[in-house]
């Protein structure tokens, strides 16, 4: 009797290991999720990057746009792939696209320093060195990109280096695509 009970701890792992290669074999890799898509992208309060130095001025991610549409960038100056997307993002500067870049921990030092060798695409960047608003936006790693409308509303989130040149137009069209209008309140006469 005890030892059909000192098998059961291996029947247990065993059974888990089938339910966890179950899943994986079932789960597709190329689903990213885009949890903050159709939300309003969180109001994490970060310090500016004023030449090398974080601050002294703070702001938040959804006062960051001014109103305007923009593309919300998390970067790092140690990102491989962020230096590869970079050239596309200066091609964004030059179109008239407001990119906000979010350092993500990273050293402002750092950050300055990658922005002078290969040139700084952003209308302003936000320094995140514990990386609490990578939390807020559920970033999996740098790089990512969200595209938020006028009214601070996540529209489209890219995963990984801006390169594919139908991915940047569905970011870019999908924040200078009108907001649905508001609904608006019809009069009602006596008679109606």
């Amino acid at each position: 009797m005890s030892r059909w009970l000192s098998l059961i701890p291996l029947v247990v792992l065993v059974a888990l290991a089938a339910l966890f290669i179950g899943w994986s074999l079932k789960r597709d890799p190329s689903i990213k999720p885009d949890a903050l898509v159709g939300r309003p992208i969180p109001e994490t309060v970060l310090p500016m990057l004023t030449g090398d130095v974080a601050g002294p001025g703070h702001l938040d991610l959804k006062t960051a746009g001014v109103g305007r549409p923009m593309l919300v960038n998390v970067f790092a100056s140690w990102c491989a792939p962020c230096r590869v997307e970079h050239p596309n993002l200066m091609a964004l500067k030059a179109r008239g696209v407001a990119v906000v870049g979010v350092a993500w921990k990273d050293e402002p030092v750092a950050t300055r320093a990658f922005l002078d060798e290969l040139g700084d695409p952003y209308s302003m960047v936000l320094v995140d060195r514990e990386g609490r608003a990578g939390l807020d936006l559920g970033i999996s790693g740098a790089p990512e990109t969200f595209a938020v409308n006028a009214m601070g509303v996540v529209v489209a989130k890219s995963s990984g280096p801006l390169v594919d040149a139908a991915e940047i137009e569905r970011l870019v069209e999908a924040i200078q695509a009108p907001s649905r209008p508001l609904p608006t309140a019809t009069a009602r006469g006596p008679g109606r």
